[in-house]
């Protein structure tokens, strides 16, 4: 298998892996989680609430137990996005194609153990792509303005940086337009930023350093300082059992959502050039912290709790380009794909195809650049 397709399959599979072991602990508390499983999540565990069906406000959902969540569905539908459309994804993209797949096609959705449109599992803050793109009618470009900014857009950007393998420059802008149908503020800024993390890791021989100086070259404002913060505490911490409150304390001067993440703080989620989403900083300080080691990083996200589910896809995912398909523990892959009824490694092939298409459709488009140019500029000696 070429190397292309390899990370491609370790971007998706870790971060469908990361997904499902995180959406059991999904927002509690360190100490909640170790106390309800006896200890520190290692594996795939059941909900975290025994009567799952009858949880309020947001439940019923069948977290755990393998089941993938919206992160991974809605990354999916990305993944049949770029395959449609074989070239760079832009806001008005996102308009045409994603929002018909949300609303039209039904598909297995594991929390509900039933067949579903995404719209019936999606969060709130992703159906907001609904109500502003397809009832609203609002320019795509700026449909994002008005949401709850969170890390909607960020947990399903992956394949842009697949698409755009080993040029996370190209990676941040793409996504930046794509989330802009979707986020403002710092949600749409860590969209970018993971995007180009991941094209980056996409990278022969690329190393967590290299994704952290990446993500600090290319992040703005709040997102910048956070990610800087994260990594800094990051870099004199050992193994991550002993490092959850030293991670949580260097990202909490950047989180709006506060101490209590059922109960989000009176300013939650409002647009800011101070403040950042907690769970990509918190994924790269994972990643430090593990080395890049894919198992623990995500075992890392997992145990932290709070927006543990997302977290761990961004890290999973990041560890997965930088690993390949073997980085990803393969018994996690198979059960999960069992338990959710999906075949993790599929999209892997796909997006690295598309990978392709994208390449040579840019080679001729610079070639027609450069043509262009050659006639403004003619040779010396020939004006």
């Amino acid at each position: 298998m070429e190397l292309l397709t390899d990370k491609a399959i370790g971007v998706l599979a870790g971060g469908a892996v990361g997904d499902a072991l995180g959406g059991a602990a999904e927002g509690n508390t360190p100490e909640a989680i170790q106390q309800r499983y006896g200890g520190f999540i290692e594996g795939i565990v059941p909900p975290f609430l025994e009567d799952w069906r009858n949880a309020r406000p947001i439940a019923p959902y069948h977290k755990g137990d393998g089941h993938v969540t919206d992160d991974t569905l809605m990354t999916t539908a990305l993944v049949e996005v770029y395959d449609k459309v074989r070239d760079h994804l832009d806001a008005y993209a996102i308009a045409d194609h994603l929002v018909p797949l949300l609303i039209t096609e039904k598909r297995w959705i594991p929390e509900f153990e039933a067949e579903g449109l995404l719209l019936q599992r999606i969060f709130l803050a992703e159906k907001w792509l609904v109500a502003r793109l397809h009832y609203g009618h609002i320019d795509p470009r700026e449909a994002g303005v008005g949401n709850i900014v969170n890390c909607g857009a960020t947990m399903y950007a992956s394949p842009v940086g697949i698409a755009n393998a080993g040029a996370p420059d190209a990676a941040y802008a793409e996504a930046i337009d794509i989330a802009g149908a979707h986020q403002s503020s710092y949600g749409r800024e860590a969209a970018g930023v993971f995007a180009a993390c991941v094209a980056v890791a996409m990278r022969p021989g690329s190393t967590v350093t290299d994704v952290i100086d990446t993500a600090l070259r290319l992040a703005k404002d709040g997102t910048r300082d956070a990610i800087d913060a994260v990594a800094s505490a990051a870099q004199d911490l050992g193994d991550w059992r002993g490092s959850l409150p030293a991670l949580r304390a260097a990202v909490e001067p950047f989180d709006t959502v506060g101490p209590e993440y059922r109960r989000p703080a009176p300013d939650a989620r409002i647009p800011s050039r101070t403040k950042s989403i907690e769970e990509l900083p918190v994924a790269l300080g994972m990643l430090i912290v593990a080395g890049g080691d894919h198992r623990e990083s995500v075992l890392g996200a997992v145990n932290y709790g709070r927006d543990s589910d997302s977290i761990a896809v961004m890290a999973g995912s990041i560890a997965g380009a930088l690993g390949g398909q073997d980085a990803v523990p393969g018994e996690w892959i198979d059960e999960i794909g069992a338990a959710s009824r999906m075949d993790l490694r599929a999209g892997g092939p796909v997006m690295a195809a598309v990978a392709r298409d994208i390449l040579a459709k840019d080679q001729e488009r610079f070639a027609a650049r450069s043509a262009a140019f050659g006639a403004l500029e003619p040779a010396a000696g020939t004006a």
